[in-house]
């Protein structure tokens, strides 16, 4: 038995197909298939039931497959061990970002982090906490900044930053005039929103429902970007709340229709999320660092309610 053949288990558990796992292991198909069938010749047993379409894992190939995740992540965690025992941060790390953070808080890090770190090759994906949970889950990110808490088993979350939900009211609005606003100041029969699948969405779901002012049904309008909502709401449709970071890269006009929510601000709680094993947990904890030194400057916000990302049922 290999970590090789595991590994190449684990590649056809996860695209139940052997073709395709062969493409994403880098190697021919026969190749891993013959690997796959040394260790259940090994083992006296079959891990996939290849009659079915697509290939399924046996009862008993279910267990292996848990088992071969830990002695895979495990075995990964042998150069890591020897990485910082050399004090080395470097090498291939890849990181998933939700879309609503990456646009303001990549660019606020990245040019830091590679001054700091030019031997880490950094691969960044832009991907959905869902996306990004399953790509965690399945080791293809070593770690990921997403909207928390996510209460998710086998991942844990450092917090980053709260950043507050930010009002933007156009001036034909009757809370135009107000310094301060509470959620109930907004037509929430008209509020923006951005399309279903983004966890900024359902933070504002949350808050709403928080304050038992609004059902589901009431939101009509949605839409892929902040940008979009703006111009929607600056056409008189109705008003929106974006993330503070966001709204530092306003114009000056548009500047002019942000309100702040009254204390306790609802804001959103951003963190880094990784697996419990702590796989490359010396590069993290740089990141981590890095983040928060930039992060820091730009929100200090201390009296805020965390509305979780987590739809509401």
């Amino acid at each position: 038995m290999t970590i090789t053949q595991l590994y190449y288990v684990l590649a056809v558990a996860e695209h139940k197909n052997f073709t395709l796992a062969a493409e994403k292991c880098f190697v021919t198909q026969p190749t891993l298939s013959m690997q796959i069938q040394k260790l259940e010749d090994e083992l006296s047993i079959l891990i996939f039931d290849r009659s079915k379409k697509p290939i399924i894992l046996t009862e008993i190939g279910e267990k292996i497959v848990n088992q071969a995740k830990n002695i895979v992540n495990e075995a990964g965690r042998i150069k890591d061990i020897v990485d910082q025992q050399k004090g080395y941060i470097g090498g291939e790390f890849k990181i998933g970002i939700i879309p609503t953070v990456m646009p303001t808080l990549l660019p606020m890090f990245l040019t830091n982090f590679i001054k700091k770190y030019p031997k880490v090759n950094l691969i960044i994906e832009e991907l959905t906490t869902e996306q990004i949970i399953k790509k965690l889950k399945n080791g293809h990110l070593d770690c990921a900044i997403a909207a928390t808490p996510l209460e998710e088993d086998n991942l844990k979350e450092i917090v980053l930053y709260y950043e507050p939900f930010v009002a933007y009211i156009p001036e034909n609005h009757t809370s135009f005039d107000k310094s301060e606003i509470v959620i109930e100041d907004l037509d929430l029969d008209t509020i923006l929103l951005l399309q279903d699948g983004h966890c900024f969405r359902n933070g504002i779901l949350n808050l709403c429902k928080n304050n038992k002012y609004i059902a589901d049904s009431h939101f009509q309008i949605e839409s892929g970007s902040f940008e979009t909502l703006i111009k929607l709401a600056d056409e008189g449709l109705g008003t929106t709340l974006l993330p503070y970071l966001h709204t530092l890269d306003l114009n000056d006009k548009n500047k002019t229709k942000l309100r702040a929510f009254k204390d306790p601000k609802p804001a959103r709680e951003v963190s880094l999320i990784y697996p419990k094993n702590e796989l490359k947990i010396h590069i993290i904890n740089a990141l981590r660092d890095v983040i928060s030194g930039v992060v820091r400057g730009a929100i200090a916000f201390s009296d805020v309610q965390i509305i979780s990302p987590k739809t509401k049922r």
